[in-house]
């Protein structure tokens, strides 16, 4: 009998998540020690999965298929293939560095880890699963946890933030099920399968609306300019290590729906609505930089970094071509792991120096040097420098827009250096100098934060130098989507 491997990287951490809930309040130290087993079996189980499956064949592997409500069309499937894997690769590693990150926390300790074992299968199953039902279940999963985890351990604003969270992602949810709905009905009302129903042909007026739903859904977990104001406020206020899963995974998930769903299931209206996408890409990447550039707090200058950042996504999905793809697939890994290690520094300098102010820092790399080096690694990695893995994310979006959409490669261009500015801007008031008497001694960095911080830092340099190692695993799902669309 075959071990279901898919079903078991969901039902781990939240199995964990239960256990957790029903210790005792007072084992604070068996409640976070539950949960870092958990993550890190379930890091195993996914690495496992990894080498079992040929992810470089293009299809969907290791599937799982149960029927649930047959007469419904709805079913239990889950699958994987070179788009999905990186995905769920990125969310069991950075879970496993947000339970370590969390190690000092104390308040409502087993609470918090349940939830963030939670969160770490409904992300999971976010990314495993084909049927549009259980596809949505998950998203909505992902939801509740991050609401609380906001709501109760945040910063001082932090019931409007997780209001505003919640409203916003609730508001694209329940417009994005009226996608999937009329979807199913268009196709005749038969199946739920995404796989079933991308091979569908749909009228082009169908495809429109349908898209539209759809994109408001996805654009607000992006985010995309303008439905983005929830997301400064969001990670200003969430505690570090839930920035980081944050930042690292819930915002890919709106750009996994684009690949997983509008590419193959809308090619008509992909391609009628491809220069507005690549305008909203470039806008993304301009005003973000803007916004962030115009931050004193740190960890709001790294929030509208994101935006600016994930904008490069959208432009690649806009260029319909496999270069600009794959990049805007890379993209979403690599920023996954870059924004995780900024926010994971931001609150490593906010414990030492009980500000985030960047007027009121300097000279971190006299007082605590390798707190300094990390954060100038990510800055660095995150302005695109050549030999890390945001120089090849953004290289490859911006080589294969030029063939469609080449004026907004320019505007890119600009964002480009926009970015570069204000994270050398900020390296230098917050890295050089001397440091302010106020903050006495404080503390370098410690071991188990570099257990955190180590990995992020090997995977970007890594990806940097060797690209193909994902490039390998999403080439070919890209490339057979492309087909479909004719971009290939």
């Amino acid at each position: 009998m075959e071990i279901p491997i898919l079903t078991l990287a969901i039902l781990m951490p939240a199995a964990g998540s239960l256990v957790i809930a029903l210790l005792p309040h007072e084992r604070v130290h068996w409640q976070r020690t539950l949960a870092l087993v958990c993550s890190l079996i379930t890091l195993v189980i996914v690495g496992v999965m990894g080498l079992e499956a040929d992810l470089s064949s293009g299809r969907i592997q290791l599937a799982e298929v149960a029927k649930w409500l047959p007469q419904y069309g709805v079913s239990y499937h889950l699958g994987i293939d070179g788009l999905s894997y990186p995905m769920v690769l990125l969310s069991a590693l950075l879970t496993t560095l947000a339970v370590i990150a969390s190690w000092s926390v104390e308040y409502r300790a087993k609470a918090y880890f349940s939830l963030l074992m939670l969160l770490e299968a409904g992300l999971i199953g976010v990314f495993l699963a084909l049927d549009y039902i259980l596809f949505y279940i998950f998203w909505e999963v992902v939801l509740v946890p991050m609401y609380f985890l906001i709501g109760i351990w945040g910063g001082p604003r932090k019931e409007y933030a997780a209001l505003k969270f919640f409203v916003y992602t609730l508001f694209g949810s329940v417009i994005m099920l009226v996608g999937i709905l009329a979807l199913f009905f268009g196709a005749g009302g038969t199946t739920f399968s995404i796989l079933e129903l991308a091979q569908g042909t749909y009228g082009r007026s169908l495809q429109l609306w349908v898209f539209l739903a759809f994109f408001i859904g996805l654009a607000v977990k992006v985010p995309v300019f303008p439905f983005h104001t929830w997301l400064p406020d969001a990670h200003v206020e969430a505690p570090t290590a839930v920035s980081m899963l944050l930042a690292g995974v819930l915002l890919k998930m709106g750009a996994y729906g684009f690949f997983r769903i509008m590419l193959p299931t809308l090619p008509e209206a992909m391609a009628q609505f491809a220069p507005l996408l690549g305008v909203l890409g470039v806008v993304n990447i301009v005003y973000g930089a803007l916004a962030a550039m115009a931050q004193d707090d740190l960890k709001k200058m790294v929030a509208y970094s994101s935006i600016s950042h994930m904008g490069f996504v959208l432009l690649g999905v806009a260029a319909l071509t496999p270069a600009a793809v794959n990049g805007a697939v890379f993209q979403m890994f690599s920023h996954g792991v870059i924004s995780a290690l900024l926010f994971f520094t931001v609150g490593l300098i906010y414990t030492r120096t009980h500000t985030r102010q960047i007027s009121e820092l300097g000279g971190v790399l006299v007082k605590i040097p390798a707190v300094g080096v990390i954060l100038a690694i990510a800055a660095f990695a995150s302005l695109g420098l050549p030999g890390m893995s945001g120089f090849i994310a953004e290289f490859f979006v911006l080589l294969g827009t030029f063939a469609t959409l080449r004026p907004l490669v320019f505007v890119a261009g600009l964002g480009m250096i926009l970015t570069a500015g204000y994270l050398l801007w900020m390296m230098q008031r917050v890295l050089l100098g001397q440091p302010p008497a106020a903050w006495g001694q404080v503390a370098d960095l410690a071991g188990s934060e570099l257990v955190v911080a180590a990995p992020l830092i090997l995977a970007a340099i890594i990806l940097g130098v060797y690209p193909a190692l994902l490039l390998n695993l999403s080439s070919p799902t890209v490339n057979g989507i492309l087909t479909l669309l004719g971009g290939n």
